[in-house]
């Protein structure tokens, strides 16, 4: 059934659909999207979609409108690349007259599980299984809430429309471009689904720090039985989904949260948005049994008989699944949990330099929010032929409006009030860097990790890197002692301090260009670079 609000809110945009479909139940979006031969139906049950030229998303084309409400609050640069009111409104004008006489998809939904904190928003979609993917990773609203449901943003998302760069002022022909005074996202030129949630991700990363007083993260998020949080923040490849999935603890969610002065964590989302390459049911049951009816595949390779060939990536090595957070089995209700007792930034340093666990005090833990370190190793990309070290600011930072040090202020403050631990943890290399070295074992970081979360690690003693100046436990129950120490590790503790001053000079250089923002206890957690190894 149309919505009578769906029709007035596309006449007000002078669109005139051939048909409009309003807040369609996944089901029936799925047979739309398999009858007009956009989908499949795999033998998991899930639908499977090809996302086109794009299957990842494009930071270089993601810009915001700089105008009096972001001026000089947004952080301008090489991330938030500015776009002007006059061509946004122009662009948005010719994205809607490419909908007319289109099928149009809605959807009504809220960005934010705190109901004092959630964002009310409104897709338009061109394709039924981009609506598909806007029912899984929102909140879908009650029925009460739809009929007097009044949205404050608005996405409009049309695959197929491509910007003229000459005229539009587009650096190509797709876009994702965010205008905070006209509480509006368009999206052109590319199906990649990830454009829609992290738009609204890069709203939320400007309004509620700004505005609400609430730290919005990049992070995935659990809960124990005893009420304890944990936060988990990492880049691509450092364990942030493995880790946090934990059958003794509850899902939060595993990407975006919110930390509120309530005393409240929240995730944004209503559900998971995971990479599949090489995925196995040994490995990631979680995700594997989540790929299911109502679940969506993009850019997959199926077998004769239906099923997926997880560890083909012809496509693409960004092989992806949304599926509704209630396809995972131990979720935390509500999707809202207490102040986080322990937080946790995951590195995969694969120079081998950083302590598989470390303790950080308050200047540390910012300065490392503010760095967001992990690395790149041989053979990951086309000339790569030794470690490579990869930063992002706040570990988010192509979804980050504001400067990194306001989001590393608040989280500052809000880890001195609730009185919560910070852990530094390499899930990277030990013994050697990346070709030498030996991966660190998933068994002795989970249970680091655990010893960590239990209390273990609070009557431990602790030695401070000489370099890092990181505080390193010398004892964790069922760990090897020698791998506290990474340089006990080595071979040649020389060549240790060699690799670890040069991972140190990348930290420091890295950082310089937030050195005017930082505070004096964020400098002081700098590492100590020496002229020459010691």
């Amino acid at each position: 059934m149309t919505s009578k609000n769906h029709l007035e809110a596309l006449s007000a945009l002078n669109i005139k659909a051939r048909e409009v479909f309003s807040n369609l139940h996944p089901d029936v979006l799925e047979e739309h999207s398999i009858s007009k031969d956009m989908a499949v139906r795999t033998a998991h049950g899930a639908i499977a979609v090809n996302t086109g030229k794009f299957t990842g998303r494009s930071p270089e084309d993601r810009f915001i409108v700089k105008d009096r409400l972001t001026e000089n609050a947004v952080w301008w640069g090489a991330i938030n690349k500015p776009f002007s009111s006059e061509k946004f409104q122009s662009l948005k004008v010719k994205v809607c007259h490419y909908l007319n006489d289109k099928d149009i998809y809605i959807r009504d939904a809220f960005a934010g599980a705190h109901p004092s904190y959630r964002l009310s928003v409104r897709v338009i979609n061109e394709y039924p299984w981009s609506n598909q993917f806007a029912s899984n990773m929102f909140i879908e609203p009650t029925t009460d809430e739809l009929e007097s449901f009044n949205s404050e943003w608005t996405i409009i998302n049309a695959p197929g429309f491509q910007a003229n760069p000459d005229i539009d002022d587009t650096r190509q022909s797709n876009f994702a471009i965010l205008d905070f005074t006209d509480q509006c996202i368009i999206i052109g030129g590319t199906g990649y689904t990830g454009e829609i949630k992290k738009g609204i991700f890069s709203a939320l990363n400007f309004i509620l720090p700004y505005h609400r007083n609430v730290l919005s993260m990049h992070c995935s998020a659990n809960v124990g039985e005893n009420g304890d949080t944990s936060i988990f923040f990492g880049l691509s490849g450092t364990g942030k989904t493995t880790l946090s999935a934990d059958p003794k603890r509850r899902l939060i969610g595993d990407d975006e949260h919110g930390w509120c002065a309530d005393n409240t964590i929240f995730n944004f989302e209503g559900g998971c948005y995971a990479k599949v390459i090489d995925l196995s049911a040994e490995k990631e049951p979680d995700i594997y049994n989540a790929i299911r009816q109502h679940a969506m595949l993009e850019n997959v390779i199926l077998n004769s008989d239906g099923t997926v060939k997880f560890e083909d990536a012809t496509i693409t090595q960004n092989t992806r699944v949304s599926y509704p957070i209630n396809h995972i089995a131990n979720i935390q209700p509500g999707s809202i949990a207490g102040n986080p007792k322990n937080i946790f930034f995951l590195t995969a340093d694969a120079y081998g330099t950083l302590p598989p666990i470390s303790k950080l005090t308050p200047g540390q833990a910012a300065y490392h929010f503010i760095s967001g370190y992990t690395a790149k190793v041989a053979g990951t990309e086309e000339g790569v032929n030794e470690p490579k070290a990869v930063f992002s600011a706040c570990f988010g930072a192509p979804f980050m409006p504001l400067h990194p040090t306001y989001y590393a202020n608040m989280l500052a403050e809000k880890m001195e009030l609730a009185e919560v631990n910070v852990w530094l943890v390499n899930t990277g290399w030990t013994g050697g860097p990346y070709g030498t070295g030996t991966r660190m074992s998933l068994k002795h970081t989970r249970r680091m990790i655990t010893a960590a979360m239990q209390g273990e690690l609070n009557t431990a003693k602790y030695i401070q890197h000489e370099i890092f100046g990181l505080h390193m436990p010398t004892t964790c129950p069922e760990v090897p002692s020698k791998i506290l120490n990474p340089k006990n590790t080595w071979a040649n503790p020389q060549q240790y301090d060699e690799f670890a001053n040069e991972l140190a000079m990348k930290f420091s250089n890295n950082f310089k260009q937030f050195e005017s923002e930082a505070t004096n206890e964020m400098l002081k957690a700098a590492p100590r670079v020496f002229i020459g190894a010691k």
